[in-house]
């Protein structure tokens, strides 16, 4: 399969609501597009195809540090679970050089038609959080949706922070986010589908973890 002509097909190429600065290729339906791409592949039981959406946490965090570049402006950024791309393309706009976490090779494909959208370099991929250095840094959006990766996650982000990184999460809150260890610093409504998230509008935020001084 041709990844990136198959992207295009299955997708379009939109502005985001909260992120207009911003254009990525979307799904309209992403279970259509998840049955597309296991046509396409020949596999069955892949992940969803969670590059082709613009998770609401992203968005949040996406629009907090186009709004705030100045924390993220001439440092190094990583960016934790890219997908399409989204949040590392904001640090790259607020002025960043972005690293991104992304096993995928799907979403290392749309996130390379993202970049290329936008008039963006293409952020430095790793494929392994184990492979990514110090950072000055560290963002993840929509990470805790899973237990096992949720629990990852948070490890990383705790001993980033520790070893002196800025760290910044975006989620809605969702079941494996441990919400008591963090506090908020933004908070952004947008619009969703029922078909996502089981409702029409959602509030994200940004958060910061507790013990991490206020950027």
């Amino acid at each position: 399969m041709e990844r990136a002509r198959f992207i295009q097909s299955a997708t379009q190429l939109r502005p985001l609501a909260l992120v207009p600065e911003l254009s990525l290729y979307q799904a309209s339906d992403i279970y259509a597009v998840w049955e597309l791409t296991e046509q396409a592949t020949g596999q069955a039981g892949l992940a969803p195809p969670f590059w082709g959406v613009a998770w609401p946490g992203g968005q949040a965090l996406a629009r907090f540090l186009l709004d705030h570049p100045d924390l993220v402006a001439g440092r190094s950024v990583l960016d934790v679970g890219s997908g399409s791309g989204l949040v590392a393309l904001a640090a790259e706009r607020a002025g960043a050089a972005v690293s991104a976490v992304e096993p995928d090779d799907l979403a290392a494909a749309a996130m390379e038609l993202n970049a290329a959208a936008n008039g963006l370099p293409v952020p430095l991929r790793l494929t392994d959080i184990a492979a990514a250095g110090r950072t000055d840094v560290v963002v993840a959006g929509d990470v805790w949706y899973e237990k096992a990766l949720a629990a990852l996650v948070t490890g990383y982000l705790t001993a980033v922070t520790k070893a002196g990184s800025l760290v910044l999460a975006g989620d809605i809150g969702r079941r494996y986010f441990p919400r008591r260890d963090f506090e908020p610093l933004a908070c952004y409504q947008l619009p969703t589908t029922i078909a996502l998230e089981g409702r029409e509008s959602i509030s994200a935020t940004v958060w910061r973890p507790a013990w991490q001084s206020q950027p």
